[in-house]
């Protein structure tokens, strides 16, 4: 990104709304920076498009408010994983292929997550320890296509694809809800569970980044049509 940004005649660098670990799809990312040079904001997503790799594109360039900061604003994030339990190619590369699951378990383990914890056991060691917010997961199903919704305030490194990992174990009968609740509870007194393994890269998506009304530089419909954005996997709704 900071070689496109050079190469489209920009001096200056981004601010991500977070990070994204290898693998991950966003749909979504906001970045924020100060343009210096005479380049109109129309402008801007085609000239650094023009240097980007067809995985990667700008979908939308808007003017913010002088104060905008596309890390520190951001009160909520919205992240998608996808679970295929059936045969759907079309989601081959966008998804967790898990097979049959109990999905009134998976809901119910993640259930468990809703609230305030440290998530000690659900993120890399590499993230500072600190109470995090979950405020709603709901898990919907449609055609052998399962797909978790996640909203939070934040989130640590891994820490979504751990919560996934750990409520298909228990979906599949390979671990308990009282083992998930009580990983969810020890907080840094014990090692993470073996149980609790990380879900691929691959079927999670950030969604979408939300911010304050005063300060967020896009409307409603901007949000959700996401013009140029892929209509196509990973970034269609089910």
């Amino acid at each position: 990104m900071i070689d496109a940004l050079r190469r489209a005649g920009l001096s200056r660098n981004p601010v991500a709304s977070g990070r994204t670990d290898a693998g991950v799809h966003a749909r979504m990312q906001v970045l924020s920076f100060r343009v210096v040079e005479p380049i109109s904001t129309p402008e801007l997503a085609e000239r650094i498009n023009a240097h980007l790799p067809p995985t990667m594109g700008i979908a939308l360039a808007k003017e913010a408010p002088p104060h905008f900061n596309a890390h520190w604003r951001a009160e909520l994030k919205e992240y998608r994983y996808r679970l295929v339990t059936a045969d759907a190619p079309e989601w081959r590369a966008a998804a967790w292929a898990v097979g049959a699951l109990d999905l009134d378990q998976l809901q119910k383990t993640l259930d468990l997550a809703v609230g305030t914890h440290d998530f000690y056991a659900f993120h890399d060691k590499s993230s500072v320890v600190r109470a995090r917010t979950v405020r709603a997961i709901d898990v919907r199903e449609r055609a052998g296509l399962v797909e978790v919704r996640l909203h939070g305030e934040g989130f640590g490194r891994y820490m979504v694809r751990y919560l996934i990992g750990g409520a298909v174990a228990v979906a599949r009968g390979a671990w308990t809800r009282e083992g998930f609740s009580e990983a969810l509870s020890s907080g840094s007194s014990r090692e993470r569970p073996e149980q609790l393994v990380r879900a691929p890269a691959q079927g999670l998506v950030l969604w979408s980044v939300d911010y304050p009304a005063a300060d967020d530089p896009f409307t409603t419909e901007e949000r959700e049509r996401a013009a140029g954005v892929p209509s196509t996997p990973p970034f269609c709704a089910p």
